[in-house]
């Protein structure tokens, strides 16, 4: 007889629950949770340093203010004529030759004891400690200058105020060398030295003399003249002459036009004017005066010598300092067929050419009524 099977509690192909494996869709929800609680940490996290970031830039934690030391390497800064300090100080930082503009306008007023940055170039280095930026510009145990700005069209007397000023040579040592242009080089026939002079923005040596400064000056007219193909020392006093003229009356724009007009009129065909410039602004040299009215008596003066509406031709000599642009246009004037111009709006500098007095007239018209529109604009 056999004995009865014993009952079994466990079934042994059934697994427990720790084995068991989940199911698909309960693996699926087990990831989406888990990206979800990456991406929310990774978002707080960019938050955090976001936030800090932002505070950092607020307060300036971390942030160099100054370089130290003298620098590295070697750049040539330069100083445009005009530029104060706070263009300076944004300039020096784009170049990255000091740390920070504002932290270079402390040094520099703390260094700076009542002088100024002159225009010019300067050997610097880059990463400079403000202070020695600052010492660099202000030209501190280096070579000094005397810096002059000379502008186009100024008479003589308007040069020698500039460079008295800038040199502190006094201004009686450049009128006696006046007195004499001869000692420089200029013809004879000059009364002065006007003309002379030219203008550009001058750094004197600080032991230069008062002699020395009008030589470079009449030598660089020269080098002008010269390099406009004017040798000949007769043939540049007249040069200079028609283009001192041509800067007087007409803007830059114009220039080759106006010296073509004034060719016209001296030209032995010239049956509009008969060999008269008529010029305001050589009358008001003569006069001694800068205006843009002339009364009939002064037109008819024949005493000035520099009176183009009463005396044919050229004046006696230049009436002021011509730029190498003026110097151009009388060496190469265009070829127009005016014998006359009239600048009609004087904030504009819109010229108006034309061949007849009638149409001149309509022009000069013109010019009258922009003066009525704005008052004291041409006296």
């Amino acid at each position: 007889m056999h004995p009865e099977p014993v009952e079994q509690f466990f079934e042994a192909d059934v697994p427990s629950r720790r084995t068991r494996r989940p199911s698909k869709a309960r693996q699926r929800r087990r990831r989406r949770g888990t990206i979800v609680m990456l991406v929310v940490v990774l978002l707080f996290v960019g938050v955090v340093f976001g936030a800090a970031m932002f505070l950092r830039n607020l307060l300036g934690v971390g942030e160099v203010t100054d370089y130290a030391g003298p620098g590295t390497g070697s750049v040539t800064f330069t100083v445009e004529a005009g530029a104060g300090p706070l263009i300076v100080g944004n300039e020096l930082e784009q170049q990255d030759i000091v740390a920070s503009a504002d932290e270079f306008l402390n040094a520099l007023a703390a260094e700076a004891d009542g002088r100024v940055i002159q225009p010019g170039d300067y050997e610097m280095k880059y990463q400079m400690s403000s202070a020695e930026a600052a010492k660099a510009l202000l030209a501190e145990g280096g070579a000094g200058v005397y810096y002059a700005a000379v502008a186009r069209d100024l008479r003589q007397n308007e040069v020698l105020d500039i460079l008295a000023e800038s040199t502190g040579i006094p201004r009686e040592e450049f009128e006696a060398l006046a007195e004499d242009p001869t000692q420089f080089g200029i013809p004879e026939k000059s009364p002065s030295l006007e003309g002379y002079l030219y203008p550009g923005e001058y750094r004197f040596d600080l032991d230069i003399t008062a002699t020395e400064v009008i030589q470079q000056m009449v030598d660089n007219t020269k080098a002008a003249l010269e390099e406009a193909g004017v040798t000949d020392p007769d043939e540049q006093y007249r040069i200079l002459t028609i283009a001192s003229i041509v800067q007087a009356e007409a803007g830059q724009a114009d220039y080759a036009q106006v010296a073509g007009a004034i060719m016209n009129r001296l030209g032995p065909d010239n049956t509009e004017t008969n060999g008269l410039i008529q010029s305001d602004a050589t009358v008001t040299y003569g006069l001694d005066r800068k205006s843009y009215n002339l009364t009939d008596e002064e037109k008819a003066d024949k005493s000035n010598p520099y009176n183009t509406y009463a005396i044919e031709g050229l004046p006696v000599g230049p009436i002021g300092s011509p730029s190498a642009e003026a110097i151009e246009a009388a060496v190469n004037p265009a070829d127009v067929p005016y014998y006359y111009w009239v600048t009609v709006d004087l904030d504009t500098g819109e010229t108006k050419f034309s061949e007849t007095l009638a149409e001149h007239a309509v022009y000069v018209q013109e010019y009258q009524e922009w003066c009525a529109d704005n008052a004291g604009r041409c006296e």
